[in-house]
């Protein structure tokens, strides 16, 4: 006689994430650093739209040209399409101040000079907010984040001291540019450790239209990651879910004060 089969133990389901908080929007004016043209258009753009439709100043700060990004353009052509596409991408969401600092694409290290660069700008800006992209290692799990994300916001969040602290690079003062330590809050999009996030629904069309201006960086893509709509969709509703809302996008709220 076979011996009675026990029943396999139920696996508990896994919890449900916690729903976003909502970011704060009483502020005027923010600095977006990132590492290329398309960082701030994964995901983020349809959040500058509605912030720009709000009145606030948002400028873009660039710190490479995203002049490795096109495998089949050498990088000396790929260079000032790159650029065109990103004016044009931020103008698509009220965005009409795009700088690039010129650094080489692909092997963006973290030390003082891109400390001290992006230290004078904020000094310039004198921004209440700043906003980069996940510097986290990976996006969650074992999907490894990119090196010049990590570089680039690694620094950005010590930029922000480094630019209220006037004995840190003196020669900022020197240059006429004084201290800022107005910056309230640093914000990541698309950190695996975001916990808010703010209601994209009525300007998700534009975030797409943001995305949709790299062109040419797009076609050489390929992929998912090239459908700008059916991409964002998933994303916004995704963190939408977490908002109570059809679209959002989220961020990692580090607050300096």
């Amino acid at each position: 006689m076979n011996d009675p089969v026990e029943p396999a133990p139920l696996v508990p389901d896994p919890p449900a994430p916690a729903p976003y908080l909502p970011l704060d929007e009483d502020w005027e004016s923010a600095l977006a650093v990132v590492a290329h043209p398309d960082d701030m258009e994964y995901g983020a753009a349809a959040a500058v739209a509605r912030w720009t439709g709000q009145g606030k100043r948002i400028a873009y700060l660039m710190v490479t040209s995203g002049e490795a990004g096109i495998d089949g353009m050498d990088p000396a052509q790929c260079r000032p399409v790159r650029e065109r596409e990103q004016v044009e991408s931020a103008a698509a969401v009220g965005v009409d101040t795009v700088e690039f600092l010129g650094y080489p694409d692909g092997i963006v290290e973290y030390g003082l000079p891109l400390r001290r660069d992006l230290s004078r700008a904020i000094r310039r800006h004198r921004p209440d907010i700043v906003i980069t992209t996940n510097f986290r290692d990976t996006y969650g799990g074992t999907f490894p984040n990119q090196a010049d994300h990590i570089a680039v916001g690694r620094a950005t969040l010590d930029a922000v001291r480094d630019a209220g602290n006037r004995w840190v690079f003196p020669e900022l003062t020197a240059e006429g540019h004084r201290p800022w330590n107005g910056v309230r809050q640093l914000w990541a999009a698309g950190s695996p450790d975001g916990r808010h996030a703010v209601d994209t629904t009525g300007t998700f069309a534009a975030g797409v239209a943001s995305l949709e201006a790299h062109r040419a960086y797009l076609a050489g893509l390929g992929g998912e990651m090239a459908n700008a709509a059916e991409f964002l969709e998933s994303m916004g509703r995704a963190a939408g879910a977490r908002l109570g809302t059809r679209f959002a996008a989220a961020f990692e709220v580090i607050a300096f004060r």
